[in-house]
């Protein structure tokens, strides 16, 4: 089953290819000749296409779900030109056209060819003049009425949205729906176009087949006349009709979407619901009929049958009717007899989750601890240690499923917004090279989610094998959970108010009670400590040692309120904290380093503003920076080498905003942040030009 989807899926990613190839091999049928054989597979192939997409149109419940129909319209139109020509060709060069062609004509003829020839006749008359011209109509009157309305629909839409009603995001999707309607109707008005011309075009080539193939059989042949008239009245019928039916399903298709008002179910669902939802109408229904039934000369049985028929179920849907007023009936008594209740609490409409995951269908038993998941534990083992290492208290994390997430996808989201997703296997294990080399093992391709790196998942029975090559093998729930991870440390700084701050000190206030008391509110306010820590975490700089950061934040918030400026004075206090993530195994740390004339002039060009400190430095030299920042990087990979950038006291907070959407990952560190028993080995130096 596994395989099957798999395959499945590598199909549907390249429908477009295969799109491609269909619409060239339509062209292709058109010039070249085809068997017999061939033709009755795609003949066959024609009508289902034509029911699969008679099908839909009954089943959508909104015209936006199948959106491609007109230019659908435009290739199965061709689609079956084509197939007419192959099948012309044939019944004019060889008198036959397979056995489909031939089946329908028996089916259809029998022993009576002006029979099959009028019932042709009128359903290419049902078609083109009934169906093709009233679908024709309402598409263009659907068409100028959705273009006349836009712009009203537009203002409506931008009154909501100026009102509060909607979301920003809610207004461009409703913006794009009317866009995307009003193509629709219009490529509509067009495609018609094509449905009115087919029956032409069917006509004729019958005619074509009749006559033509009569003439070349008599003349060329020296078939007799009455032989080839029965000969070729059931070719061409049956050619006729293998090709009309399709293209009468396919009219019916295009009128039923062209004139359904817009609703939530689907056609058949609306039909039941709207004509047995009055039972009065069946009652008088029913004796109109029984007294039909009775008047003579009129056939009894019929009418009395079907006058009986609605009387039982017009007596059904009165049963039910009463029914639902009795369940109305007591629901309001209990209402009525029940103890007043308290206004509903609406406070918690108004608040989001700090952080949440969202989970597809099939990971739902990760999260089952009584099917042995054990999502929810490793969770609250993850909010363990992001307070042991990094110092925070991490909120509590809300699961929830969403079914409209593929089976086996999730969401991460921090307040509302989505800030990663992922996909794992339950029941298999995914593994990595840890020197990045192909993994010689059949299972799925993928990319681990947490750091991007190429990895495969394999079904259980396949660990021993991993194992012996050295793979890094983890659990689909432990890949969840890492990735849970570095979301909490990338994002962390979001997840700590003033609250949380507030928690903090009052937990270092038990044992230290001086620091805190001093600090707050006489030197700086809770949200400026806030701030102080927010901008540590942004940089994934601990704040477990609250102590210190208090201590340090104390000694110098009397000369300064700048949160930038005091945020390096922490930064320095916590120098061996800062660093320690950075040292090799011999504990050295590399660096890429700074040319001084480069140093200098960022440093004569930075500028402060509320958000902090930036270097205003021209675009050109920004980039020439960023390159030759790329340049040492990807140079010092190779050796495997992680660097970070070296920048004097002055410069560094600057020098990191500049570059952090282009290297978020890169660590830029200053000359007090490293102590002196560190050893500091220069790996290269940024500069712009060769002086």
């Amino acid at each position: 089953m596994e395989n099957q989807n798999n395959l499945l899926g590598k199909v549907r990613k390249n429908t477009d290819i295969i799109v491609a190839f269909g619409v060239m091999g339509i062209i292709t049928l058109i010039i070249l000749p085809i068997s017999t054989v061939l033709l009755d597979i795609l003949l066959t192939f024609n009508i289902t296409l034509s029911v699969i997409i008679l099908l839909l149109s009954m089943f959508t419940t909104d015209i936006l779900q199948f959106s491609i129909f007109p230019t659908l319209l435009l290739i199965t139109t061709l689609f079956r030109l084509g197939l007419n020509i192959s099948s012309t060709r044939l019944i004019l060069s060889q008198g036959n056209a397979g056995q489909v062609v031939e089946a329908f004509g028996n089916f259809v003829t029998g022993d009576n060819y002006i029979v099959g020839g009028v019932i042709f006749v009128i359903i290419i008359v049902i078609q083109l003049i009934v169906i093709t011209s009233g679908a024709s109509r309402v598409s263009e009157v659907s068409a100028r009425f959705t273009l006349d309305a836009m712009p009203g629909k537009q203002m409506s839409i931008d009154a909501d949205l100026n009102a509060g009603a909607i979301n920003d995001q809610e207004a461009k999707l409703r913006r794009k729906k009317l866009q995307q309607e009003a193509d629709f109707y219009g490529a509509m008005d067009g495609a018609m176009k094509f449905v009115k011309g087919d029956s032409i075009a069917g006509m004729i080539i019958t005619v074509i087949n009749f006559i033509g193939g009569i003439a070349i059989h008599v003349l060329q042949n020296d078939l007799a006349v009455i032989e080839a008239l029965s000969k070729f009245a059931l070719l061409t019928i049956g050619d006729g009709l293998v090709s009309q039916i399709p293209s009468l399903l396919i009219s019916v298709s295009s009128g039923i979407l062209v004139t359904r008002s817009s609703s939530d179910e689907s056609f058949g669902t609306d039909l039941g619901n709207q004509l047995f939802s009055f039972p009065k109408v069946l009652i008088i229904t029913s004796i109109v009929l029984f007294i039909l039934g009775i008047v003579p000369g009129l056939p009894t049985v019929p009418f009395l049958v079907l006058a009986i028929v609605s009387g039982i179920v017009a007596y059904l849907l009165k049963e039910e009717e009463k029914q639902n007023h009795e369940l109305i009936e007591i629901a309001a008594t209990e209402d009525m007899q029940s103890k007043p209740k308290e206004p509903e609490d609406i406070r918690h409409y108004v608040q989001v989750e700090p952080l949440e995951i969202e989970i597809g269908y099939g990971l739902i038993s990760l999260a089952d601890e009584k099917n042995g998941g054990d999502l929810l534990e490793r969770i609250t083992g993850i909010r363990r240690q992001c307070a042991l290492e990094m110092g925070i208290v991490v909120p509590p994390i809300r699961i929830r499923d969403n079914l409209q997430l593929q089976t086996n996808e999730y969401i991460l989201k921090i307040k509302g917004i989505e800030v990663a997703r992922g996909q794992v296997m339950p029941n298999h294990l995914l593994v990595m090279d840890p020197e990045n080399k192909k993994i010689d093992l059949p299972g799925i391709a993928t990319t681990e989610p947490a750091f991007g790196l190429p990895a495969l998942w394999i079904e259980e029975s396949l660990r021993d094998k991993a194992e012996m090559m050295g793979a890094t093998i983890v659990d689909a729930t432990t890949v969840m959970v890492t990735h849970l991870s570095e979301v909490i440390k990338e994002h962390g700084y979001e997840l700590i108010g003033r609250q949380q701050v507030k928690e903090l000190l009052d937990v270092v206030k038990e044992k230290y009670s001086a620091v805190v008391q001093e600090l707050i509110p006489d030197l700086l306010s809770l949200g400026e400590v806030q701030k102080v820590l927010q901008n540590l975490l942004r940089e994934r700089v601990p704040i477990n040692d609250l102590v210190t950061i208090l201590e340090t934040l104390a000694d110098y918030a009397p000369n300064t309120k700048d949160i930038e400026l005091l945020t390096e004075y922490v930064r320095t206090a916590l120098s061996r904290n800062i660093v320690l993530p950075y040292l090799d195994e011999n504990k050295v740390i590399h660096v890429i380093t700074i040319h001084p004339k480069l140093e200098q002039y960022l440093s004569d060009n930075i500028q402060r503003s509320f958000q902090g400190s930036f270097p205003a430095i021209e675009p050109s030299v920004n980039t020439k920076i960023l390159e030759n920042i790329h340049e040492q990087i990807d140079r010092l990979s190779m050796q495997q080498i992680n660097p970070v950038i070296l920048t004097s006291p002055k410069i560094r907070a600057a020098f990191k905003r500049m570059i952090e959407l282009a290297f978020p990952g890169i660590a830029v560190l200053s000359l007090n942040e490293i102590p002196n028993s560190i050893e500091i080995k220069v790996e290269g130096m940024v500069k712009v030009d060769e002086d």
